[in-house]
């Protein structure tokens, strides 16, 4: 997963002789996950990538937990999150626990640096912003509305254009690989007829540029929980070719079709893609269901075994009232949610909606990071209280 990909040159068979024009051989490496079982990639280097001239940790990656655990649903205010800096180094944490985290940062800076995440998958949501993921791989562009999934350890930079605004970056980092829901495939792999989006929806590196370059080059390479500097002698992105499953990509949350149905479809139908203790949801603009009685409005629930976040992509959402774009919600388990008072009601007869969110369930409880409570709406948890709902902490401009 995702598909078989290629670009520059490789040989006709793997581990063979694959000589440079000066007649040494270009150094093979096999990237992958789960060992030599899972998808993997097959990359050929001018320079063996194992030359590192010094090595150093240059600080620990320790998320502090809120001190305030007590049981509230609990909502975050991006617009108010710093920003500026790194894409790859100010990132601001809000949630996490051992298999998911969920960061942010709005960058204006270009790494100097090359970056890579050796302890988990990122699935980063571009919320505003385009540009160009240079990696070994290849360059792939991406733009508003993109997922780009980088997976462990692979290296990576990212070029923002600067003409094209500001960026917003939303950041989950899994400590298991993400991947298409299996329901969405069949047994050989493929994505099925009635899944929300197709293989011709994933976009995959389209230009390879190999770098014979020496000197001195900096890695940034977080791994056991700290960012630690290895200075290569020759630049890192020097593969005249690749070929396999394992590769950076990008689906745009637009290219996901929306189910609908006649009553309410449940949360499981905007599922698109799994993790090892997450799913990753899309709600997108789409019809409301059409039974004249429906109401499209969700349902109370009660997270019995998960904990809900959404991250609002659109000022829009039909069952939330209070809330703003960059708006992010925590509903953990243990407590009921549902709609806001008059949302249920509104919703009927309504014939589609123009909300746009990200929503990420973890089946184990989530910490909230304290450097996300100084952007916390405090009063969010009395929402649902009828005789304030009107009045409940209005945006800001």
């Amino acid at each position: 997963m995702p598909i078989y990909h290629t670009l520059g040159q490789i040989p006709r068979k793997r581990h063979t002789v694959f000589r440079r024009p000066d007649g040494g051989l270009y150094a093979e490496e096999l990237m992958g996950h789960e060992g030599f079982t899972g998808t993997s990639s097959l990359l050929y280097h001018v320079h063996p990538p194992t030359t590192v001239k010094s090595a150093r940790k240059v600080r620990d990656v320790v998320w502090e937990k809120d001190d305030d655990v007590s049981l509230r649903h609990r909502h975050f205010r991006t617009a108010q999150a710093r920003q500026g800096g790194s894409p790859t180094m100010d990132r601001t944490p809000i949630l996490f626990n051992a298999d998911i985290a969920m960061l942010y940062v709005e960058p204006d800076e270009l790494d100097a640096h090359f970056y890579r995440n050796s302890q988990a998958d990122e699935c980063v949501y571009v919320a505003e912003g385009s540009g160009v993921l240079e990696s070994s791989y290849g360059d792939l562009p991406y733009r508003q509305g993109d997922y780009v999934m980088v997976h462990r350890n692979i290296l990576h930079r990212w070029r923002l254009d600067p003409a094209a605004g500001p960026t917003k970056l939303v950041v989950f980092e899994s400590r298991g690989h993400v991947r298409w829901p299996k329901r969405y495939r069949n047994e050989f792999g493929q994505l099925l007829e009635g899944a929300p989006y197709s293989e011709r929806d994933i976009r995959r590196p389209t230009e390879l540029r190999t770098h014979d370059e020496k000197g001195d080059f900096r890695l940034l390479v977080k791994q056991y929980d700290a960012i630690n500097e290895l200075i290569l002698d020759h630049h890192p992105f020097d593969v005249v070719g690749w070929d396999g499953y394992f590769y950076p990509w990008a689906f745009n949350i637009h290219d996901f079709e929306p189910i609908v149905g006649r009553i309410h479809q449940p949360p499981p139908v905007h599922q698109t893609f799994q993790g090892d203790g997450f799913v990753i949801c899309s709600f997108c603009p789409r019809p409301y269901d059409f039974d004249p009685a429906a109401v499209p409005a969700p349902y109370n629930h009660s997270n019995v075994d998960s904990d809900e976040v959404l991250f609002y992509a659109s000022s829009e959402f039909m069952s939330r009232k209070g809330i703003e774009y960059g708006s992010i919600t925590h509903h953990p388990d243990g407590l009921p949610h549902g709609p806001h008072p008059g949302r249920a009601e509104a919703s009927i007869g309504a014939k589609a909606t123009d909300e746009l969110a990200v929503m990420m369930d973890s089946f184990r409880p989530l910490h909230v990071a304290k450097a996300a409570t100084a952007f916390e709406d405090p009063s969010y948890h009395r929402s649902w209280l009828d005789q304030q709902h009107e009045q409940f902490n209005p945006p800001t401009s």
